[in-house]
């Protein structure tokens, strides 16, 4: 299956954004990168630091976008996460969020994995 353009991707990027914040999460950094991966948000909850995965298909014909985040992808995350937490030392708790879009419809999963 393809994966969605830069573009396409930045609009569900946008709309997860918009989302997470109606929910009340605050924006703390957008796309952060690593030599392992990227972020694409990291959000405060309250006292939580929230690392958010988005993931878009046009369908869940094929197990959709939660089950495109692969054991692969979560490692490249938790190696990201790490990476900011040394740039940016946090005495908070932590959690790896998702934000599914599969067609129009837009789900919010929390804990996805824990280390």
């Amino acid at each position: 299956m393809k994966h969605c353009t830069t573009a396409s991707g930045r609009l569900a990027e946008d709309r997860a954004l918009a989302y997470l914040q109606a929910q009340g999460l605050i924006l703390i950094k957008r796309n952060f990168r690593s030599r392992r991966g990227e972020i694409d948000l990291i959000m405060r909850d309250a006292a939580t630091l929230v690392f958010v995965e988005v993931r878009q298909r046009r369908s869940r014909q094929f197990g959709g976008a939660a089950a495109s985040i692969s054991p692969l992808k979560q490692a490249r995350l938790w190696h990201s996460a790490q990476f900011f937490l040394q740039k940016y030392p946090n005495t908070s708790a932590c959690r790896f969020d998702a934000v599914c879009i599969d067609g129009e419809a837009l789900t919010w999963l929390r804990h996805i994995f824990s280390a």
